[in-house]
C-alpha cells in the first residue's frame, strides 16, 4: 500500500473523517482502495498522467508549483487527485438490504465502486486520434446543474472534465445545486481546483439553473453538461474549435452510453442525428444512405443536426445571451432542447454534432425526482410553449398527435414571441424545408392522422422497424409509435413504413415495410362506417386476435371486436384550423407513466439497430 503522502494522494480507505486533502499515513490492514483509472485507451493523452506531466510540464499535483509554472491554488483548494473520494462518497453509500436503484434510478452500488478517475475506452475514430487542434482556442466555463445527484456520479463528472481537458482551456467549473436535500453534495466539491458552487434557495429546474450558471460564468464560451457524465479523451478541443470559427454554431459531442446497471462505457453510433416526431419527443435518426456515402471520404466531419439532445453542448456566451438564453417560464425539465434547437436554426445559427468529441452519459428509464404537477404535465406545458412560439401553423400536427396536450395551460409567451420578432427569425416551414426535410409532414388530403384505437389500446409499432411486426398497446396519447396516417393512396403509414400483407392467407402476420406507391400489398380501405380496415388485395381485415402471441394479422372479415378500429381524426388539420381532438386514446392523460414509457430509451450503440430512439437528459 502507498502511504498518504505519495504522489497521487492517499490510496487506502482508512482516511481521517472529514479530511479533504490527504492525511499523513495509512494504517496497515486498511480496506482496499478504489481501482484507479489507468491502462489502455483510457489513459492515452491524460493531461494529469505523471509521465505526460513530466513531458509536457503542463500540470503538477506536487512539488514547487511556482518553479514549475503552475498556478498556485487559493487557500482551502486541492487539486483533484488529492480530493478525498471516500470521505465525500462514504456517508451516502447504499446500505446492505437497500434498493441500489431507489435514490437515483441507476445502480448506485456500482457507481460508488468506481474510482473518480476510472479509465474508459477511447471511442473516437482513428482519424480523431491523429488530428491536431488549434492552439489558440478560447477557455470555457463548464456549467453543471444537479438536484440530489449521486455523489459518486457527480464527482466523476467533475474529475473527467479536469482530467481529460487541457488545463488552460478550463476557466472554471460552475456547479449549480438546484436545492438538493443535502447542501454538502455540492459544497464539498467546491474544495476542488477551479470548481465554484452556486446553490438555489428553492427548486428552479434545469433551465433557470443553467441560466444562473451561465450568468455567473467568466469565460467567453459556455459548456453545459449533465451531472452524470464522463468526458472522453480530447473531448473539448473539437467543440471549442468549431465555436471559435463561427460563434453562431452550437455544438454537441457524440453521446456515448454509460450503462445504468453496471456502468460499462459503450461507444455510440456516429451515424446519428437528432430529430423528433410530431409528438415533439426527441429521437435519434440514422443518416440516410446518401448522407452516409457522402461522409465516406471524411467520416469525422461535423454533422448538421436538426436537434440536439440538450444536456451536453458548447455555445458562445454572448451568442447565448443574444439569442435569448432559455425560456425562463419553462419548468423543471423537458422541451428545452426542442425550443433552443428551433430558435438556433430559425434565427440564423446552426447545430452540429462533432464526431471527434465523445462524452458518456448515464441513461435512465425514469426520473429520480418528482415534478410539481407530474412529469407528463410539465413536459406538455414546456413543449406547448415551444410549439406555440416557433412552429407556426405546423403546431396543429402536434396537437393532432397529442390531443391531450391542448388541455395543459402553457402560460404567457408574449416575451418569447417578441424575441422571435426582434431576432428576425425564419418561419417553421423554412426549418422543415432546409433543416429537417426527412420529417414527413402529414398531407392535408390524408384520410386520417393520429392513433388507431381499439378499446383502450392503440395500434403500435412496439419499437419495431423494417420487417418487424406490429401490435397493440395501451393508448398513451403521445404519438410516437402510435402515430399513423391513412393516406389518400390507401396506405396505413408510420413515418416511412407501411402496413404490408406479405402472405394473403388468413392468419398471416402483418409486417412493417418501406412504403412503395404502387405496392398492392400495402393498400387498405375503411369499410362498415370506417370501423374496419380491409386489405384491398386479399379482402381480409386487420385483426388483433393474435397480438399477444405474435403480432397483428389479417383475418376473414367478421363482427369480432378484434377487427373494430376507430381513427383518431378525420384528416390532419389545415394551417388555420384547430385539430379535432376526438374521443380516441382518452384512457389516460398525458401523465408521468406514459412520459416514462415514451421518453427514456438510450442512444444506439455502434452494434445496435435503431430500436431505441428517444432518450432522457435527466
Amino acid at each position: 500500500e502507498r502511504g498518504c503522502g505519495g504522489a497521487r494522494g492517499c490510496c487506502c480507505a482508512s482516511r481521517c473523517s472529514g479530511c479533504w486533502a490527504s492525511p499523513t499515513t495509512c494504517t496497515r490492514g486498511a480496506a482496499p482502495r478504489w481501482p484507479r483509472g489507468g491502462g489502455g485507451a483510457g489513459r492515452k493523452g491524460d493531461w494529469n498522467d505523471i509521465d505526460s506531466i513530466k513531458k509536457k510540464d503542463l500540470h503538477h499535483s506536487r512539488g514547487d508549483e511556482k518553479a514549475q509554472g503552475v498556478e498556485t491554488l487559493p487557500p482551502g483548494k486541492v487539486r483533484w487527485p488529492d480530493f478525498n473520494q471516500e470521505a465525500y462518497v462514504g456517508g451516502t453509500m447504499v446500505r446492505s438490504g437497500q434498493d441500489p436503484y431507489a435514490r437515483n434510478k441507476f445502480n448506485q452500488v456500482e457507481s460508488d465502486k468506481l474510482h473518480m478517475d476510472r479509465g474508459i475506452p477511447d471511442t473516437r475514430h482513428d482519424q480523431c486520434q491523429r488530428k491536431q487542434w488549434r492552439v489558440d482556442l478560447p477557455a470555457t466555463s463548464v456549467v453543471i446543474t444537479f438536484h440530489n445527484e449521486a455523489r459518486s456520479a457527480l464527482l466523476r463528472t467533475v474529475v473527467s472534465v479536469l482530467k481529460r481537458s487541457p488545463p488552460h482551456l478550463i476557466k472554471e467549473i460552475i456547479l449549480v445545486d438546484d436545492y438538493s436535500n443535502d447542501p454538502e453534495d455540492g459544497a464539498l466539491l467546491g474544495k476542488i481546483e477551479k470548481v465554484r458552487v452556486l446553490r438555489n434557495d428553492r427548486r428552479e429546474g434545469l433551465m433557470r439553473s443553467r441560466v444562473r450558471g451561465a450568468d455567473a460564468a467568466q469565460a467567453k464560451v459556455l459548456t453545459f453538461l449533465d451531472s452524470h457524465c464522463e468526458c472522453n479523451e480530447r473531448w473539448l478541443e473539437p467543440l471549442l474549435e468549431r465555436v471559435a470559427e463561427d460563434r453562431t454554431r452550437v455544438v454537441s459531442p457524440i453521446i456515448d452510453v454509460i450503462n445504468m446497471d453496471n456502468f460499462q462505457y459503450v461507444g455510440a453510433s456516429a451515424d446519428l442525428k437528432g430529430g423528433f416526431d410530431w409528438n415533439l419527443v426527441f429521437k435519434w435518426d440514422y443518416m440516410t444512405p446518401e448522407q452516409r456515402r457522402s461522409r465516406q471520404g471524411n467520416p469525422v466531419a461535423p454533422i448538421k443536426t436538426p436537434m440536439i439532445a440538450g444536456g451536453l453542448f458548447v455555445m458562445d456566451k454572448l451568442y447565448f445571451e443574444e439569442l435569448g438564453k432559455y425560456d425562463m417560464m419553462m419548468d423543471v425539465w423537458g422541451g428545452e432542447n426542442l425550443e433552443i434547437s428551433f430558435r438556433v436554426w430559425q434565427c440564423g445559427g446552426s447545430l452540429e454534432i462533432i464526431p471527434c468529441s465523445r462524452v458518456g452519459h448515464v441513461f435512465r428509464k425514469q426520473h429520480p425526482y418528482t415534478f410539481p404537477g407530474g412529469s407528463g404535465t410539465v413536459f406538455a406545458r414546456n413543449t406547448r410553449r415551444a410549439a406555440e412560439v416557433w412552429m407556426d401553423e405546423y403546431k396543429h400536427f402536434y396537437y393532432a398527435a397529442v390531443p391531450s396536450a391542448r388541455n395543459v395551460p402553457y402560460g404567457n409567451i408574449q416575451s418569447r414571441l417578441e424575441l422571435r420578432k426582434k431576432l428576425g427569425c425564419k418561419p417553421f416551414k423554412w426549418y422543415l424545408d432546409n433543416v429537417y426535410p426527412e420529417l414527413r409532414v402529414p398531407d392535408h388530403q390524408d384520410i386520417a392522422f393520429g392513433a388507431l384505437q381499439q378499446g383502450t389500446n392503440c395500434l403500435d409499432t412496439l419499437g419495431h422497424f423494417a420487417d418487424g411486426v406490429v401490435g397493440i398497446y395501451e393508448c398513451h396519447n403521445a404519438g410516437g409509435n402510435q402515430e399513423w396516417a391513412l393516406t389518400k393512396e390507401k396506405s396505413v403509414k408510420h413515418m416511412d413504413l407501411c402496413l404490408t400483407v406479405v402472405d394473403r392467407s388468413p392468419g398471416s402476420l402483418i409486417r412493417l415495410q418501406g412504403c412503395r406507391e404502387n405496392d398492392s400489398r400495402q393498400k387498405w380501405e375503411q369499410i362498415e362506417g370506417n370501423s374496419k380496415l380491409r386489405h384491398v388485395g386479399s379482402n381480409l381485415c386487420l385483426d388483433s386476435r393474435t397480438a399477444k402471441s405474435g403480432g397483428l394479422s389479417v383475418e376473414v372479415c367478421g363482427p369480432a371486436l378484434s377487427q373494430q378500429w376507430k381513427s383518431h381524426s378525420r384528416g390532419p388539420p389545415g394551417p388555420n384550423v384547430h385539430p379535432h381532438t376526438g374521443p380516441v386514446c382518452r384512457s389516460r392523460n398525458y401523465v408521468s407513466e406514459t412520459f416514462r414509457k415514451t421518453i427514456y430509451l438510450s442512444v444506439p450503440s455502434r452494434s445496435d439497430s435503431l430500436k431505441s430512439q428517444v432518450f432522457s437528459e435527466a
